[in-house]
């Protein structure tokens, strides 16, 4: 009699040659069939396995980490099904599965793809999710600066646990705490100390990957071009990321920090305009950057803009005062201002919380804000003009409740190739200029908040890179351009490619068509092989 594994592989293949004779068997009956036959180790279906129609706990675990719900709208086609592994064995199986019945695949790790590509599908239905979030350990070896954060683990997470076995180890990642690190990482990942240390990618040592044929592999196995690829290259298109190693990096015991606000009434215009001059060559120590919105003004009564800054600085205050004086006096920074504290401590604060949250809010995965939202993003290489900023404020106030977040860049940044890695936008960038349109009524206003951020960044065209316009692909923003349904084109494909990797679009072309001839992992905005014009096997 044979093993039981040989007995599901039997099962399975009198399934697959029934399926083509009748509809009796679904397509998620199949996939279950077919993982617990590839699988090493048993599945719990129970709670691993969701569907509309068999599982109430569906619509909660589709909706548990997506962001935008723009994308959660009744209009926007739902997965067929939701896979949540539980190891990697797991994982392996999936893509095997996924690759032998032809099932589009979609991987979230933290849910918060800007335009909600890693849990729904606007160019090929029907789809299922692999959810990471279960694959999610951390382990820290302070001894060695590395640690191992697997894919479904979020940076408020890392920043935590690295913090319970040192104060004055950090890692150089994103500023929100629920991002996951499996996607975040891919993009390259920008925060509060990427002067000073550069990318979260930029601090990857070694990965584990799923490829398109189940395989895992470490650095050494995929070779240099894949892992060159995956660190800043785009989630969603080289395979399925398990975990990332990465360096550790030294930060003080004591950090400060400081939140400044100055409206149109109070030279927030004069000061704005400094700040573009100051913040990209300032000491790397110093991370400065400012949040803009539309308020109410406290002695004119009418609508104005607040800029906020908002900043870290490894070492003291009095050491902060001192820099300040020198080199941005303009702000008016005092002792009254600053607060130091840990760098743990610092990491609510640089998101926003009050500056009495305890870490331990860094461990809850779920402490974003869910809105409707459209975002654009522009990377800044001139100074925009004091007298330009006024014309700049009117178009802003033209929406209900907008947003701008300027992002300095400098420091280790500038000293980075742009071809080191897949992530291009270093040397010569001065900051990084999102734009947000957020609201809360659905589909009510979308149309007019939509309209806005794309008319406000049209008008920011002469301020922004040219040649290409740059675009960050952690911030995906489908208005630059999608891949078919029948198939991704090299040539459709680089208008938005060029924006995200500038001449880097190239390689990465040529890697995925070395690691993924077939288009397995495709999306939206995936990698195309460098001379596939029409594949989706």
């Amino acid at each position: 009699m044979g093993s039981p594994r040989s007995l599901l592989l039997l099962t399975y293949a009198f399934a697959l040659i029934s399926v083509s004779t009748t509809s009796s068997i679904s397509t998620p009956e199949l996939f279950t069939q077919c993982l617990e036959a590839n699988s090493q180790n048993p599945i719990p279906f129970s709670t691993t396995f969701f569907t509309p129609k068999n599982n109430a706990s569906f619509t909660s675990v589709l909706e548990s980490t997506a962001q935008n719900l723009r994308y959660l709208l009744p209009s926007m086609t739902k997965p067929e099904f939701i896979f949540t592994p539980l190891e990697y064995s797991h994982v392996q199986a999936a893509v095997i599965c996924a690759k032998k019945l032809k099932i589009h695949m979609r991987v979230r790790s933290g849910g918060h793809d800007y335009e909600g590509l890693s849990f729904v599908s606007l160019i090929e239905k029907p789809f299922m999710i692999i959810d990471l979030a279960k694959i999610r350990a951390i382990e820290v070896d302070i001894a060695h600066n590395t640690a191992w954060i697997e894919a479904g683990a979020t940076l408020g997470e890392v920043y935590y646990r690295i913090s319970e076995k040192s104060p004055v180890h950090a890692y150089p990642a994103g500023v929100c705490p629920s991002v996951g690190v499996g996607g975040h990482i891919t993009g390259g990942g920008y925060g509060s100390l990427h002067r000073k240390y550069g990318l979260a990618a930029d601090n990857v040592i070694n990965a584990r990957i799923v490829d398109a044929n189940g395989k895992i592999l470490d650095r050494e196995a995929m070779g240099e071009d894949l892992f060159w690829a995956i660190r800043g290259g785009g989630g969603g298109s080289f395979g399925i990321i398990l975990s990332w190693q990465i360096k550790l990096v030294q930060v003080p015991p004591i950090v400060t920090v400081f939140t400044i606000s100055r409206t149109l009434e109070q030279d927030a215009n004069k000061i704005l305009h400094k700040w573009q001059q100051v913040a990209p060559n300032i000491d790397e120590d110093l991370f400065i950057m400012v949040q803009m919105r539309v308020v109410n003004s406290s002695t004119q009564g009418k609508r104005t803009v607040q800029t906020s800054y908002v900043a870290r600085f490894l070492g003291t205050a009095d050491s902060l005062l001192q820099l300040m004086g020198e080199k941005f006096p303009e702000l008016g920074l005092t002792k009254k201002d600053c607060l130091e504290t840990t760098w743990i401590k610092s990491v609510p604060y640089i998101y926003g919380f009050p500056n009495t949250t305890s870490p331990e809010i860094l461990i809850q995965r779920t402490i974003s804000d869910k809105v409707y939202m459209k975002n654009k993003v522009d990377y800044m290489r001139q100074v925009i003009p004091e007298n330009a900023l006024n014309s700049i404020w009117k178009r802003f106030m033209q929406d209900d409740a907008p947003i701008m977040v300027w992002v300095p860049y400098g420091g280790m940044m500038s000293r980075i190739s742009e071809s080191t890695l897949p992530y291009p936008h270093r040397k010569g960038v001065l900051f990084k200029s999102q734009y947000i349109a957020r609201w809360d009524d659905g589909e009510k206003s979308m149309k007019k908040h939509m309209n806005w951020v794309r008319r406000f960044y049209d008008f920011m065209t002469p301020y922004a890179s040219r040649f290409p316009r740059e675009a960050y692909v952690n911030y995906r923003d489908l208005d630059l351009g999608m891949n078919q349904f029948n198939g991704t084109s090299f040539l459709r494909s680089s208008a938005w490619g060029f924006k995200y990797f500038k001449d880097n679009f190239i390689r990465l072309a040529m890697v995925k068509s070395k690691v993924d001839p077939s288009n397995l992992f495709r999306h939206e905005q995936s990698i195309p092989p460098l001379l596939l014009e029409s594949n989706t096997d």
